[in-house]
């Protein structure tokens, strides 16, 4: 594969300061005690916590910049496999490589877990090179409730009618203008949605969600939108009328966060 000067301009541009090495991590977390991935003031944030069980393992706190994920996750959302990567300093780390994530485990809460962790190329990029997210909205379709999916999958005791929702999914895909789904979105709102499928997986009903980058809350207003099709509320076709609008009001409201995950990234391959 051939690289173009640009991607060599990427590359260097995403380089680790000099004297330090970049690091890349697979995590997965419980969302319900997190206000999001983003660092905040005097809340509890992924990325503040993971950077706080580093520093114990470091020769000192400015021994390691703060991690860096492939996006940003709203309060109350969970990840499966979220990417992110940061930058050590040589030399700097306590417990050897290989111990690394063992040791950093035994640091995180029992919320928040490292699944995965090895040195990365200079240029990678857990946000910047990043290609594709991909996202997994969970409902659980039963009469009664479920106590142990209290917290990680929605509860809709209703029937919901399938074909119609993957006949309304199927016109969501490609390249559109999403505001209708977003909210409070200050940026350019043209995506590219990949893929929308609707699965089921026993009691569960499972919306995997797949595309370069998202709005904001733009998952969950699809889903919420799709549930009313499910419902006999709105048809295949006035969803496209809900998508042509660019009108938020048009659309469902936003279906709770409890049931998102982030579900993994994906990277070019190196060349």
């Amino acid at each position: 594969m051939n690289v173009t000067q640009a991607e060599i301009t990427d590359r260097r541009r995403h380089r680790p300061p000099q004297g330090f090495e970049r690091w890349q991590v697979t995590l997965s977390w419980h969302g319900a005690g997190f206000v999001g991935w983003q660092s905040q003031p005097s809340a509890r944030s992924v990325q503040d916590t993971l950077w706080q069980a580093f520093v114990p393992l470091l020769g000192a706190p400015e021994d390691a910049f703060r991690p860096v994920a492939a996006g940003r996750t709203d309060a109350g959302v969970h990840a499966e496999a979220m990417t992110a990567h940061l930058d050590l300093r040589l030399g700097s780390l306590k417990p050897k490589p290989a111990q690394l994530a063992r040791a950093l485990n035994a640091h995180l809460p029992a919320d928040l877990a490292v699944t995965e962790l090895s040195p990365a190329p200079p240029h990678f990029h857990a946000r910047f090179t990043c290609t594709e997210r991909r996202y997994v909205y969970r409902v659980l379709n039963t009469p009664q409730r479920r106590p142990l999916w209290e917290g990680r999958a929605l509860h809709h005791p209703a029937e919901i009618d399938l074909a119609a929702v993957r006949r309304a999914a199927a016109l969501l895909i490609g390249q559109h203008d999403f505001a209708a789904f977003a909210t409070q979105e200050e940026r350019q709102t043209v995506r590219e949605l990949r893929r929308l499928d609707v699965i089921q997986r026993g009691e569960l009903l499972e919306f995997e969600v797949a595309g370069e980058s998202f709005l904001r809350h733009m998952v969950r207003g699809l889903v919420g939108t799709l549930l009313k099709v499910g419902a006999g509320q709105v048809s295949a076709e006035q969803v496209q009328a809900v998508l042509a609008s660019r009108q938020r009001s048009r659309a469902a409201a936003n279906v709770p966060a409890h049931g998102l995950y982030f579900s993994g990234a994906v990277y070019r391959p190196e060349s």
